[in-house]
């Protein structure tokens, strides 16, 4: 194909929250050149390495292309399609029919961006008949999620910061400088940054580390690791002392007002401040600047998820906001319209159960969240005999071996698995473990529109953008490959995947129609023609807020309308939503929540205790979210991946800028280089987790020359629990280090 042939294609980034816009050159099937689209309503302009660098994704020479099996050597050998399935078929039966719940499931990125695995994992899930699901949602978001269903019903239905109304933005736990946002779409955050200093707003960073988004900051408080929730507290205090509560502006569904200030009052300033490790005029500051700015609100992230007290933590930044009348009003924290509809949009005829506790693990007794598992249960239910062990594990993306805490446990779990099927397109520290491993197909196969982030996005748009080339010789659909192991695991796998669908589909339109306000029949039709994932977007589109309910409203949303508007539709900036985003029993917010209350006194606790002299704390990298993307996307300074440290801390230990040290924890030790960095304040260390990439059998050449340092294997999956969701401690990890010669795993 010569280069007059080359043609330019619209396709929205699937690798993280921020969703831009991309434009994409195609030569034949190799993408020549990715640039940020300038037109699309949501991203104008913006994209990141990782979405710049999607051509290098997809041409990685080191993807699974065909399918793999072990051989008896241990190692893997080529496979045609048929021979994969024959095999699972021949050994997953045993591990369903025989013991429903000994399989588990793992799903993780880059497969939750996709309409695939959105629409289609659970039937899977449906068809293994298990409780053991596992993915990345209980390391670093289940305490947002779990404050959120407290106080307004929904764990997906998050508030969101108006960043673009705002006046004043508080930011805790966060560096969307690098990360783009998390739990927050808001691609370009840069530029929304700037544009909230030039029309003369405040922001805030509460973090640690003088990170990239707090050199932009207008204060940077560096708070000790772990301690916001007593930050946020103290602040309350001093609102509750000054009387700059707007009891006014608070919605009139908010009960327990004065009772939550009134359990701030007790945490001033000066009884906070020393276990914060921060000073009382900071503390007063933010408090008084929140209170009275126009518009005001607070976002948190990673840093107060993976914590001890995270769920406390980001149930008081919701009470900030509430208590100051910044919740559901421009400039506050308001609530998404997401397009394809949603908990949040979806209408109530009986009051919802909390999607918190509703079963417990077999071994700890551990609470699910939202369908699934806490991740520390994953190595105990596969390495603890008795009844109910997990023996087989089906893995969808993802790759737990490094994406989980304690990863010397996980990879003993793995190999001690009877069974394991990867729907992976690399051989890297998980899959090697496998039995069976299916190659999905490139993005660029796919159309695209996340179903799931669209319920953070911070203005109410429609976007989506069709496959770029079809499905060529050899590769399979995911979702077709989630069908085929669903038909298997039902003991039914001659059926066609076609015939499956149907029944999926037919269930949805039931649905759509029932939404829509039209007969099951019109649906049906409506969406004739089209199949798979496509078809279950056209059903949500057009039964979803905006849509045409199947033509009766012509003026309405449907696929179509978005595939002849590739740039998006805007439907303009978030809009009050209270009372009926609410999902509470009740229909109303408690912003005192019972088992908020219990948890309170183990927090006061905390404030005497002696704080560790160094803890090790996660940091992002601009080119990687994930580590499945270190293979394709290599970091240009192996240095990113060292261990940093104040010039403080490094000198009481003797250390100097390149010396190799061996970081200790309650866990294991590992091996990392020392760079010395003013940025941290002392007694803080940093790393990125999600490395590691070491150990016999990867296909992952370009990660594995520079492996990094695995964080992961550090943080104890057993003692160390936030106690409300007992997600993993990922920040404030106690740790010892030391000059060393040894290279520890």
């Amino acid at each position: 194909m010569t280069s007059t042939e080359r043609r330019t294609r619209h396709r929205i980034c699937p690798l993280c929250e921020s969703t831009c816009g991309l434009l994409v050159e195609l030569d034949g099937r190799s993408i020549v050149r990715v640039a940020p689209n300038p037109d699309d309503v949501m991203s104008a302009g913006h994209s990141c390495a990782k979405g710049l660098g999607l051509g290098l994704i997809e041409g990685d020479p080191d993807r699974i292309r065909t399918p793999l099996l072990r051989t008896g050597g241990g190692g893997f050998r080529e496979a045609t399609w048929a021979e994969a399935f024959a095999e699972i078929e021949r050994r997953l039966p045993e591990f369903v029919t025989g013991d429903p719940g000994s399989c588990a499931i793992y799903h993780g990125n880059p497969a939750a961006h996709h309409l695939d695995a959105t629409f289609y994992l659970g039937e899977l899930i449906g068809a293994v008949g298990t409780r053991n699901v596992y993915s990345p949602a209980s390391v670093d978001t289940w305490p947002k999620n779990l404050a959120h269903m407290l106080l307004y019903g929904t764990g997906l239905g998050l508030s969101l910061p108006d960043i673009d109304r705002t006046d004043y933005l508080l930011v805790l736990g966060s560096n969307p400088m690098v990360s783009n946002g998390s739990t927050v779409t808001a691609p370009g955050m840069h530029a929304r940054l700037r544009a909230l200093r030039e029309r003369g707003g405040t922001l805030v960073v509460v973090d640690p580390v003088r990170t990239r988004t707090a050199e932009v900051a207008d204060l940077h408080v560096p708070i000790r690791p772990g301690t916001d929730a007593l930050f946020l507290l103290g602040v309350l205090a001093v609102i509750a002392e000054e009387g700059l509560a707007r009891p006014g502006r608070v919605p009139d569904v908010v009960d327990g007002l004065d009772e939550a200030l009134a359990l701030a009052r007790e945490y001033t300033p000066e009884s906070v401040a020393e276990a914060c490790g921060v000073d009382v005029a900071s503390i007063r500051t933010v408090a008084r600047g929140f209170a009275g700015a126009p518009a005001a609100v607070a976002h948190s992230r990673i840093g107060t998820c993976m914590q001890e007290f995270g769920t406390l933590a980001n149930w008081l930044v919701e009470v900030l906001t509430i208590v100051t009348g910044n919740l559901d009003r421009p400039g506050g924290a308001m609530f998404s319209l997401p397009p394809a509809g949603g908990q949040n949009t979806w209408p109530v005829t009986k009051p919802p159960a909390l999607m918190f506790d509703r079963w417990r693990s077999r071994v700890r007794g551990l609470p699910e969240a939202m369908g699934e598992l806490p991740a520390v249960c994953f190595a105990e239910e596969i390495l603890t005999p008795g009844p109910g062990r997990t023996r087989a594990l089906i893995t969808l993306a993802g790759n737990p071996a490094r994406s989980l805490p304690n990863s010397g446990a996980i990879e003993d779990a793995l190999d001690a698995l009877e069974f394991m099927v990867s729907v992976d397109c690399y051989l890297n520290e998980t899959t090697r473990h496998a039995d069976v491993i299916l190659p999905p197909p490139p993005v660029t196969t796919r159309g695209h529109h996340d179903v799931t982030l669209s319920h953070f996005q911070i203005r109410n748009v429609a976007r989506y953008t069709p496959p770029l080339l079809d499905l060529a010789d050899g590769e399979m659909a995911e979702w077709e490959i989630l069908l085929r192991l669903a038909a298997i695991a039902r003991g039914t796998p001659d059926r066609s995947v076609d015939e499956i669908d149907d029944e999926v589909a037919t269930i949805a339109a039931r649905r759509a129609a029932k939404l829509a306000g039209c007969e099951p029949e019109r649906a049906v039709a409506a969406t004739t023609g089209r199949r798979g994932p496509l078809r279950l977007l056209d059903l949500r589109l057009r039964s979803g807020p905006y849509g045409d309910r199947f033509g009766l409203d012509p003026d309405g949303l449907t696929l179509a309308v978005l595939e002849d508007n590739l740039d998006g539709i805007d439907y303009g900036p978030l809009t009050p939503r209270l009372p009926e985003v609410l999902r509470t029993p009740d229909g109303r917010i408690d912003l005192v929540p019972e088992m908020i209350v219990r948890d309170l006194p183990r927090l006061r606790a905390s404030t005497t205790r002696q704080a560790p002299d160094l803890v090790l704390i996660n940091r992002r990298q601009r080119r990687g979210m994930n580590s499945w993307l270190h293979n394709a996307l290599p970091q240009p300074d192996g240095g990113q991946c060292a261990l940093l440290m104040n010039p403080h801390d490094a000198a009481t230990r003797g250390l100097v800028d390149g010396d190799r040290v061996a970081v200790t924890s309650r866990v294991t030790t590992v091996s990392a280089e020392v760079r010395i960095d003013d940025a941290l304040r002392p007694g803080v260390a940093s790393m990125p987790h999600g490395w590691g990439h070491n150990g016999p059998g990867l296909r992952t050449p370009r990660s594995a020359s520079a492996p990094g340092t695995n964080y992961n294997a550090l943080v104890d999956d057993d003692t160390a629990l936030e106690a409300l969701t007992a997600s993993p401690i990922f920040n404030g990890v106690p740790v010892t280090v030391t000059r060393t010669s040894e290279e520890h795993s």
